[in-house]
């Protein structure tokens, strides 16, 4: 079974940062694209930032330029750094592995708790 638990999360004003982090257990981490999604209130789901196996990465429009995902597959870790947050970046931020093209980008595993994200002043 696949473990996933992200921290990072919490309360931060518009402009600022936050670096969010994923742990992955039980997993074969590093043959896997993993990616950030996130939920806000009465919002779908959405894939925001994903990186490869080999490192390439993609982002939603809305969070290209500010966000930046990495991984250290030594660690079972991904990250986000997140940089001139808005009030439309709160939502709760999962991480998953991200499946192929084909399925819409949709998470392998389960999820896990996620981590809060708040941007309000």
């Amino acid at each position: 079974q696949v473990q996933l638990v992200e921290s990072g999360g919490g309360l931060v004003q518009p402009g600022g940062s936050l670096r969010l982090s994923c742990a992955a257990s039980g997993s074969a981490f590093i043959l896997y694209t993993m990616g950030w999604y996130r939920q806000a209130p009465g919002k779908q789901r959405e894939l925001v930032a994903a990186i490869t196996d080999g490192a390439s990465t993609n982002y939603a429009d809305s969070v290209k330029g500010r966000f930046t995902i990495s991984r250290d597959n030594a660690k079972s870790m991904v990250y986000l750094q997140m940089n001139s947050l808005k009030p439309e970046d709160t939502a709760v931020y999962y991480c998953n592995a991200v499946g192929p093209q084909t399925t819409g980008w949709a998470p392998k595993w389960d999820w896990g708790q996620g981590t809060q994200v708040t941007v309000s002043s």
